[in-house]
């Protein structure tokens, strides 16, 4: 059996539901996962649903052709349709910290992660050994002022021979410029601390600790221009006393930024995620 999976999202409109699943029944599919949303502020409709096929029967590629026609023409449809026969290939970026490398290698290796890992790009050679343990090709490509333009044509050049489909910064402790994203709009996924109240620089459990904060969290979200701007993809917090020390405080937000991160790639993985105007719609 062969799944296909579509995303679709335009104005809201009556016979939008039933002109879908009636598609896929005449196409000899069957829908095994039907969820929708509508945005009442914007007027904007969005679906996702699953529908299984005998592989014999079904040619990808016609499939989307005749939806075209028949349906997203019609309904003015932005849509994405999926084969469950084709991974997904993700590209990660790391530095110096592993705890992120090592969680998604280990959720990888043990199969969790429905995606292909073909190399790991690092602008430090710190991590190597983890990579070759996971028997993933490894790439150094070191940053510095003068050389980033250099580094991001290698990177790029990486990234179009293995034809990659999303990249994870996995802390990779890098700015990335407008020339990654614009080829990669919403598919470069980011982790970060998230505090309340925002703490900035080099130290923010320090700064954190010092102010005596009760709650410490991580988000994930797509990389935009703007810095930690992008639509949000996952969250989590936890509650912290003035009995943790800053340690305490580094090892809960290291477990979450875990935690959250992978939750993204998962979600992103399974075609789970709609971006629409720096927000997202999130499919259970």
């Amino acid at each position: 059996m062969n799944k296909i999976t579509i995303l679709i999202h335009c104005k809201d409109q009556p016979g939008i539901i039933a002109s879908v699943t009636n598609f896929i029944a005449n196409k000899g599919g069957n829908i095994v996962y039907i969820d929708q949303h509508v945005d009442r502020e914007q007027n904007i409709f969005f679906m996702r649903l699953e529908s299984e096929f005998s592989t014999e029967l079904l040619s990808t590629d016609a499939f989307k052709i005749a939806f075209k026609e028949t349906l997203a023409d019609r309904f003015e449809m932005k849509w994405r349709i999926y084969s469950s026969e084709i991974k997904p290939k993700m590209a990660l970026f790391i530095s110096k910290y592993d705890h992120c490398l090592y969680d998604l290698l280990g959720r990888y290796n043990s199969g969790e992660l429905n995606l292909e890992i073909p190399f790991i790009i690092s602008n430090h050679i710190d991590l190597k050994p983890i990579a070759d343990n996971f028997k993933i090709p490894f790439y150094h490509i070191p940053v510095t002022k003068d050389t980033k333009e250099e580094a991001e044509n290698k990177q790029l050049e990486l990234l179009e021979k293995h034809q990659i489909d999303f990249i994870v910064l996995a802390r990779y402790m890098q700015i990335v410029s407008s020339k990654l994203i614009s080829k990669y709009p919403n598919k470069i996924i980011n982790i970060h601390h998230s505090f309340l109240p925002a703490f900035v620089g080099a130290k923010p459990y320090h700064s954190a600790f010092k102010r005596g904060v009760k709650i410490i969290g991580a988000t994930s979200h797509y990389v935009t221009e703007e810095l930690d701007a992008g639509p949000i993809i996952d969250q989590d917090v936890t509650r912290v006393t003035h009995a943790h020390s800053i340690q305490d405080l580094i090892a809960k937000g290291r477990d979450l930024e875990k935690i959250v991160l992978s939750n993204a790639v998962k979600l992103h993985s399974n075609r789970k995620v709609m971006v629409f105007n720096n927000k997202t719609v999130i499919f259970s």
